[in-house]
């Protein structure tokens, strides 16, 4: 999900991890479901990438 939109919004991952104060291995690894957020990184992710709850509901519910 965090992956499709960083790319929507053209974010590179260097970008994201600046706006969101994480490292960019950080962003990768849970790009890639190598890793999973904590409760406070989703948050920071949600909030940079401007994703509705609605899409995060639909996340949830699918995943």
């Amino acid at each position: 999900m965090f992956k499709e939109y960083r790319k929507l919004r053209k974010y590179t991952q260097e970008y994201l991890a600046e706006l969101t104060n994480l490292d960019t291995r950080t962003i990768q690894r849970i790009e890639n479901e190598e890793k999973k957020p904590s409760i406070d990184t989703f948050r920071k992710l949600v909030k940079a990438l401007e994703i509705k709850d609605k899409d995060i509901l639909d996340y949830i519910k699918n995943n």
